[in-house]
């Protein structure tokens, strides 16, 4: 089974790829990457034509290279995904954070005890914050919080710095009832967010990939 994977950060294919290793080593990765596509979401604010084009784009080339499924890896895309998934059925075209969200979603709701329940959204790109939570159902209170310095950090290759300012932004968040890390690159601070919380921490990765599995019967 052979999955392609579309990265706007250059810090996207480790923890996925890791993922991958640990719960479905069998597929078979190609990764593309345009981390230009990230630096001009920050620079424009707005996700244009021009932006859905070039995502358009990168999925035809994986289709055309045989990918019997597509997944993005970055959180801040979510109208360009689903006009891929549109132009690329019944091709299965995941959402960065469409499998993690179900899964939080479920736990929460179970946590919550017929209250409604809360889940804390982590980010290190502030964007997602925007774009993210409309994915979300109705009856869930979204707590956001943004990683401050987290990606920089990550930018210049000091992961434990990365982990460690993570860990410090959610430490208010420990009145939700479960934890969701917004960015792949996020989910290697995902112990240091539970430590910090006490809260169940759901990553991108883990959960895009037992999705994956799961539709593509693998």
């Amino acid at each position: 089974m052979r999955i392609a994977l579309i990265h706007a950060l250059r810090h996207s294919p480790p923890p996925i790829e890791a993922a991958f290793a640990r719960a479905w080593p069998e597929a078979v990765l190609m990764n593309l990457l345009d981390d230009s596509l990230s630096a001009d979401l920050a620079r424009t604010g707005r996700l244009d034509q021009a932006m859905g084009e070039r995502f358009l784009t990168l999925a035809r080339y994986a289709a055309g290279t045989g990918a019997d499924g597509i997944l993005f890896t970055c959180s801040a895309f979510g109208p360009c995904i689903e006009a891929v998934a549109a132009a690329q059925a019944p091709i299965p075209v995941l959402k960065p954070n469409e499998a993690m969200i179900e899964e939080a979603v479920a736990a929460a709701r179970a946590a919550a005890g017929g209250r409604r329940p809360r889940i804390g959204l982590v980010a290190s790109f502030a964007p997602t914050l925007d774009s993210m939570p409309p994915e979300f159902p109705a009856d869930v209170d979204l707590v956001p919080c943004v990683a401050e310095g987290s990606l920089a950090a990550l930018d210049a290759g000091d992961g434990a710095a990365h982990d460690r300012l993570a860990g410090e932004a959610t430490q208010r968040l420990t009145d939700c009832d479960v934890v969701a890390l917004a960015q792949f690159s996020l989910a290697r601070a995902a112990e240091a967010v539970a430590a910090a919380t006490g809260r169940t921490v759901f990553t991108t990765p883990d959960s895009a990939v037992r999705k994956l599995r799961r539709l593509l019967g693998g």
